[in-house]
């Protein structure tokens, strides 16, 4: 067994790590996700607010990073659609209004065409500047967003006839993949204004470790890769019963599949490389 591992063609490995891949996609293998604490809390933030309060969701990512956080996006959506709250919806991306327009299609026009545009969502769409737009909107939402992304004059917009502010947000989603994102936004935003707003983020793995020094105080709950992904869609689900949630919301747990598959047999080749390592040196010694 020892020779036969040791003299092993490198292209059995490649073999398996494609079979390792490709059957769990095959198969739509789904696996038990149990929720960390951080994707607890940013579900719970969500949960505790009520019909008719304000969510505003900054759609910071492009196509690029659309594989972690597109789920993220959909399930957000769906989230602050099924407790009935109004949603705001804006990017600092240019490509963010595109994100923002697919999943309007796919969870708001898809699953809830009661909801009625102006009334219960909007789109404001995409401004350029970064965090300057944060403090301008700050203190007045019209001086920068006169029109929504269809071109409709904000005062011809129920919804946004009484909104000065962003401080008049009851929560921020923000779902980031880079600069200006979630840092901005609470930077400039949660951070001067405390006791006026609170955020919760999803965002990129590679970025995930830059939010954290901002827990939990200005950054109570955060979403991290598909994994967060995956544990958000399994409390939403949970939630509102498995058989009421459409399984387009398993999109994350589907795509852990074969990440799963694929990390555990990387575990079990360094094991096995480095059992193969440690008997050479063995028998050098001898």
């Amino acid at each position: 067994m020892y020779r036969f591992l040791r003299d092993l063609d490198r292209r059995w490995i490649f073999l398996l790590m494609l079979l390792a891949v490709a059957v769990p996609i095959l198969l739509q293998s789904r696996f038990p996700e149990t929720p960390s604490a951080l994707s607890r809390a940013v579900f719970d933030q969500i949960e505790r607010l009520q019909p008719g309060d304000r969510v505003l969701l900054a759609f910071d990512f492009d196509p690029a990073s659309a594989g972690e956080l597109g789920p993220m996006a959909t399930s957000f959506t769906y989230h602050c659609a099924k407790k009935g709250l109004r949603l705001y919806f804006v990017a600092l991306w240019p490509v963010g209004s595109q994100m923002i327009e697919r999943t309007i299609q796919d969870v708001i026009l898809q699953d809830f065409p009661e909801l009625a545009y102006g009334q219960d969502y909007v789109n404001l769409g995409y401004k350029s500047g970064g965090e300057g737009v944060i403090k301008v909107i700050l203190t007045d939402i019209r001086q920068l967003f006169t029109t929504d992304a269809q071109g409709t004059p904000v005062d011809q917009i129920p919804m946004l006839q009484d909104l000065a502010t962003i401080r008049q947000m009851d929560l921020i989603v923000s779902i980031s993949a880079g600069t200006p994102g979630t840092k901005e936004w609470v930077q400039y935003a949660v951070t001067p204004y405390p006791e006026d707003l609170r955020i919760v983020a999803g965002c990129t793995g590679v970025q995930a470790p830059l939010m954290y020094p901002y827990i939990p105080d200005q950054l109570p709950g955060l979403l991290g890769a598909i994994k967060g992904a995956a544990e958000y869609e399994e409390l939403v689900t949970r939630a509102y019963g498995r058989g009421a949630v459409p399984g387009t919301y398993s999109e994350a747990r589907r795509r852990m599949g074969p990440q799963l598959v694929a990390h555990v047999l990387m575990i079990l080749l360094i094991v096995g490389g480095n059992a193969i390592y440690f008997a050479e040196r063995r028998q050098g010694a001898r």
